[in-house]
């Protein structure tokens, strides 16, 4: 008969075995950090091209692969920083507080397109996404919301390319001025039979949501004014 094990073995193997588990976790998880962070990069990078209108789809359904994301950002894209309070464009290693992203979309050198990151709290989450605009810096090229905890088959249809397509072609500045940005409830032509072309039509039993994005995405366009400014008066 086996002589039973004293309570200093039992301690001592729980406790190897506890060292042992752990070291592997934290092996694990340093083997998929970087992995999960260029993953994070790519899906980054995606939402920027697909608000500059890129299709991020090929003819199958299919999500364009890294490479081609990659390729995309370096044939067109630079990503700069720029000083909210003074619109001035901040250079690369300066330290600023208050420095947002920017992306320029450039077509034979020239930039023809601008994008920022949008965010803000929707009914339940707080949502992220991606705007661009077009040269004149009014009309609205794409949006993509990609992050979010809004209700599935409610505020979730904010991901919908459906819901996304609306903001196409909208303005975002009138007659020398900033123009407010709505997301309404219901349908645009039922508040504004005569049109509107600040105002995207919005999600049935969404309103909460879509009065966030309307708030969220009007506060982010203000912090970049400056900057658009100084490039409408060049």
């Amino acid at each position: 008969m086996a002589k039973p094990r004293g309570d200093l073995y039992v301690v001592t193997y729980a406790t190897v075995v506890c060292m042992l588990c752990g070291l592997l976790l934290a092996t694990t998880a340093s083997v998929l950090k970087k992995p999960q962070e260029y993953n994070k990069e790519i899906d980054r990078k995606t939402n920027v091209l697909k608000a500059f209108g890129v299709p991020i789809k090929d003819a199958d359904g299919r999500r364009i692969k890294a490479p081609a994301v990659e390729q995309q950002f370096a044939e067109h894209i630079e990503e700069i920083r720029v000083d909210e309070a003074t619109g001035r464009v901040v250079e690369p290693g300066a330290t600023v507080s208050n420095a947002l992203s920017l992306y320029l979309w450039k077509e034979n050198g020239e930039v023809t397109k601008y994008a920022f990151p949008i965010s803000g709290k929707g009914l339940w989450s707080t949502i992220k996404g991606y705007l661009a605009l077009g040269r004149d810096l009014s009309t609205i090229e794409g949006v993509t919301f990609y992050e979010h905890g809004e209700t599935p088959g409610l505020g979730g249809e904010i991901e919908t390319d459906w819901f996304q397509a609306n903001f196409k072609g909208k303005k975002v500045f009138r007659d020398g001025q900033r123009a407010r940005l709505e997301v309404v409830k219901g349908k645009v032509a039922d508040k504004y039979p005569a049109g509107n072309e600040h105002a995207v039509d919005g999600i049935s039993g969404a309103t909460l949501t879509g009065n966030g994005i309307t708030r969220f995405i009007n506060a982010d366009l203000d912090k970049y004014e400056k900057y658009f400014s100084l490039i409408r008066r060049n």
